[in-house]
């Protein structure tokens, strides 16, 4: 049954990263302002989650929510600071500085891991890890730069924030952290609420679009890597979601024709090998055992 769960648990993040990768594609056909677009991604991915506790706890959802204690408190604030520092970050330095920080998120991730969890990643895994961070450095190609100190900063914080929230929710893995995302996402409302003085106006169809991205594609992204969590260690987690980073500009070239360079294609592909490989291996040696 372990071994059927961590099966099980693997394809959720390749589903989930392979779902969330089209996230650039939604923001590329966004006419509304960063802030505001975060906004109503938070609101819709809220939502979602509510309809998830409700739909699994009914008239317990309150009681569930209310137990997730200060660990969940703490993981939402750290998933609530991810995403604002992540918005700060690409709007303050180059998309290839962001990429490069954020491809350190499975190191930094596998570390406190190791420190708190004394969870120590397996060979395998580290190879995957340094196979696919050289492939977003292929991706980055010449893009790189020195950029804004304050970008950089946010990107480093975002590494961080998204790295102790992927601990807190695999050393609470006992307890249902999904009401944790809850709490993130009213963090992010707040926060963007009062930045922009109540004032957020949004078109209908990019409300649309706001639907989908959060209440679809965060919304499933969200409860996989909660329900994940409880099977693949935190290192293996993260390395799930470089993904996201290799597929996202193959769907905007594909949808909206913004032609990706070669060293962006090369690296991805790299990415893609290395996490699909892992995966092949794992289910190969959980068939012959």
């Amino acid at each position: 049954m372990n071994r059927d769960m961590r099966q099980l648990a693997i394809l959720l993040m390749i589903a989930s990263s392979v779902v969330i990768s089209f996230s650039g594609l939604v923001v590329r056909l966004l006419d509304a302002g960063p802030l505001v677009m975060n906004f109503y991604r938070a609101l819709f991915l809220m939502g979602a989650i509510v309809v998830l506790l409700v739909l699994r706890y009914r008239a317990a959802a309150i009681v569930r929510v209310i137990g997730v204690g200060w660990p969940g408190l703490m993981a939402g604030a750290m998933l609530a600071g991810a995403g604002i520092t992540f918005l700060q970050s690409m709007t303050h330095t180059t998309v290839a500085n962001t990429l490069f920080v954020l491809g350190g998120i499975p190191f930094v991730t596998s570390g406190l891991a190791w420190i708190f969890l004394k969870e120590k990643p397996s060979r395998p895994t580290l190879v995957t890890m340094i196979i696919a961070f050289f492939g977003i450095v292929i991706m980055i190609g010449e893009g790189f730069t020195i950029g804004s100190a304050y970008g950089n900063l946010m990107a480093l914080m975002t590494t961080f924030f998204f790295s102790i929230y992927a601990v807190i929710v695999r050393f609470n893995r006992q307890v249902d952290m999904l009401p944790a995302i809850l709490i993130s996402t009213v963090l992010i409302m707040a926060m963007t609420g009062l930045t922009q003085r109540g004032v957020l106006p949004i078109s209908k169809d990019d409300l649309w679009l706001c639907l989908l991205w959060g209440g679809v594609m965060s919304g499933f992204t969200s409860a996989s890597f909660i329900v994940a969590s409880r099977h693949i260690i935190a290192a293996e987690l993260t390395i799930f979601m470089l993904l996201e980073f290799a597929l996202g500009p193959v769907w905007v070239w594909l949808f909206v024709n913004e032609i990706p360079s070669t060293w962006t294609l090369t690296g991805g592909a790299l990415v893609i090998v290395a996490v699909l490989g892992r995966s092949i291996l794992e289910f190969r040696a959980r068939s012959v055992t």
